[in-house]
């Protein structure tokens, strides 16, 4: 990226940052012991869980739309945090009592094996019109939120339902964010492999001829997506419609180079759900909105646009 848009990425980060550590109930000036430990043990973990969910939301967005060469679908549309919430409710049934890593890993088998449901659907759905697809993404995932929500019934658990898709950061703090990093190490696997999820977009033949391993290719990418997923959805709930804005934001102004996008929709996703944690702060104060419920009015609208545009936009 040019210099200037580095030092307009720093300091806009470096901002919202600042305002994100001060902006709260608690006081934190001064030197006393409370004002020190609000900002170790809540403002700061905070802060870094609100950037890691959202780059990796993007992030995660990015390599789906490539998957499936449609740029109205992310894995909030695609029934992927459905299917993670699915996994966590049964491990919860079964294993009350099991470790965070392990209800982890279930809930991204379970987020893989959804996410795998639609690419099997998307097999089956005409490519004509771009805006079919997300729409059968919607169905799909309301099928399996369905079943999310009738099991949480029946075994009288629908709280956690409310936790699961809340998408919000009151209740981050040190000791509870920090499976959260694990999303920094998947974003920079898939720096590594934007040049074959690139690929991916060309469709399978395309891909083929070009010689990408396609499956074991869209394969990992789907691990690397419901890890993320996964991870976001057990450490502070799900937040829709990040990963599909920001990858549109970016290529729509960048172009479709996803190596050269990677770090900006990282940063965009970064600071937009950052930005929206803050806005929630601050517009009920002194109560909360949820980050996930601030987004989702604004991604809707933005999704509403995409919707419009795009069939204009493929009849030329």
């Amino acid at each position: 990226m040019p210099l200037k848009l580095w030092l307009f990425a720093t300091l806009t980060l470096a901002l919202l940052v600042g305002a994100s550590c001060f902006i709260g109930v608690a006081e934190v000036f001064g030197a006393d012991l409370d004002g020190q430990m609000v900002m170790l043990v809540s403002r700061l973990p905070r802060t870094f869980a609100a950037l890691l969910a959202g780059g990796g939301l993007a992030l995660a967005g990015a390599v789906v739309q490539m998957s499936v060469q449609n740029r109205l679908v992310e894995p909030s549309l695609v029934g992927t945090p459905e299917s993670a919430m699915l996994g966590l409710i049964v491990i919860t049934v079964l294993a009350p009592g099991a470790a965070l890593m392990v209800k982890m890993s279930v809930a991204a088998g379970a987020a893989m094996l959804g996410t795998l449901g639609f690419l099997w659907l998307a097999r089956h759905v005409p490519r004509k019109d771009p805006v079919l697809l997300p729409l059968v993404g919607l169905i799909y995932g309301g099928i399996i939120g369905a079943a999310v929500l009738w099991i949480a019934w029946t075994t009288d658990l629908v709280q956690y339902i409310g936790v699961w898709q809340s998408g919000e950061f009151s209740g981050v703090l040190q000791g509870r964010y920090e499976l959260l990093w694990l999303v920094a190490c998947v974003g920079a696997l898939i720096w590594l492999a934007a040049d074959r999820i690139t690929m991916l977009g060309l469709g399978e033949d395309a891909a083929r001829s070009l010689g990408l391993d396609y499956r074991q290719t869209l394969l990992a990418g789907l691990v690397l997506v419901s890890v993320i997923v996964a991870v976001v959805v057990v450490s502070v709930g799900s937040i829709p419609f990040v990963g599909l804005v920001v990858p549109n934001i970016v290529s729509r102004w960048r172009g479709d180079n996803l190596r050269r996008n990677l770090p900006l929709v990282a940063w965009l996703g970064a600071v937009m759900v950052l930005g929206c944690d803050i806005i929630g702060r601050v517009i009920r104060f002194p109560y909360e909105i949820p980050a996930g419920t601030v987004f989702a009015v604004l991604g809707a609208g933005i999704f509403l646009w995409l919707l419009y545009a795009a069939p204009r936009r493929a009849h030329g």
